[in-house]
């Protein structure tokens, strides 16, 4: 008995391996299932020492993992060593647009902000700090653009926004040294929330300091009276409601990156 099953396995095993030319068509389809189970198998049991393996790695600051860190530098490396101004987000007409925008996250909208005292302060390199008001952001030329905005939980539409271009805040308000640096850092009035945001990305001819929705104000639940809109970014990266703007060399605090772990560069 022991002798006939040793040899039915052996036959076994050389069907697996014979070339397919030597097998009937029924030998063929066991081939090929048992093939796929075991690769599958295999597959499945590697995944599963992956994910453990991880699990198990030291983390930095109790968020994310050392080798998924690395992964995400590495990623931030290649992507932003490859943007430029003639990479732009794929635009739509405005019939394309929804009528009504999904908002990505309360963070930093405080339900006590009184719009009527609100300034954006601009915190230059010398220290100084610039107030402007809205009047002072609507007297430079404005630029609409509608384009998918992409939120990081999934979700994704068609939207229509108007302001002004970063780019040409800077040189309307002689910002030439600030941007000279290599990130800008944004905060809510109520410091609720923050991004840091690479310069190239922040100049980027489709980066706005936008203050209208589909022809209208901002409503408040998505920033008003100003919010960044940043298409080469998830809309993580566009702030609402901004309060303060400063300039760095050094990464500035992002609520998602230093708070979660998510990736800091977060492109698209």
């Amino acid at each position: 008995m022991l002798n006939k099953t040793i040899i039915g396995m052996s036959n076994f095993i050389k069907n697996i391996f014979s070339k397919d030319r030597n097998l009937n068509v029924e030998q063929l389809i066991q081939k090929k299932t048992i093939l796929s189970f075991t690769f599958f198998i295999a597959f499945a049991a590697f995944a599963f020492w992956g994910w453990k393996w991880l699990r198990n790695q030291p983390t930095e600051s109790g968020k994310t993992s050392v080798p998924l860190r690395k992964v995400l530098n590495a990623n931030e490396k290649i992507f932003s060593g490859i943007l430029s101004d003639k990479h732009l987000a794929k635009t739509f007409p405005v019939s394309k647009a929804v009528n009504s925008a999904r908002v990505n996250g309360y963070l930093g909208m405080n339900n006590n902000f009184d719009p009527s005292t609100w300034m954006m302060n601009v915190i230059k390199a010398t220290g100084d700090t610039l107030k402007l008001n809205l009047d002072d952001i609507k007297k430079l030329p404005k630029t609409e653009i509608v384009f998918n905005f992409k939120c990081i939980e999934g979700w994704s539409q068609i939207t229509y926004w108007g302001g002004i271009k970063f780019s040409d805040f800077i040189k309307a308000y002689n910002l030439d040294t600030e941007a000279a640096k290599k990130f800008l850092g944004l905060r809510t009035p109520d410091n609720g929330y923050y991004v840091g945001i690479d310069m190239p990305s922040a100049l980027h001819p489709q980066t706005l300091l936008c203050y209208e929705l589909n022809g209208k104000p901002l409503p408040m639940n998505q920033g008003y009276p100003l919010r960044l809109i940043i298409p080469v970014k998830y809309g993580v990266k566009s702030l609402k409601r901004i309060g303060d703007m400063f300039f760095s060399d050094s990464k500035p605090p992002d609520y998602w990156a230093d708070e979660k772990g998510y990736d800091y560069y977060l492109g698209l």
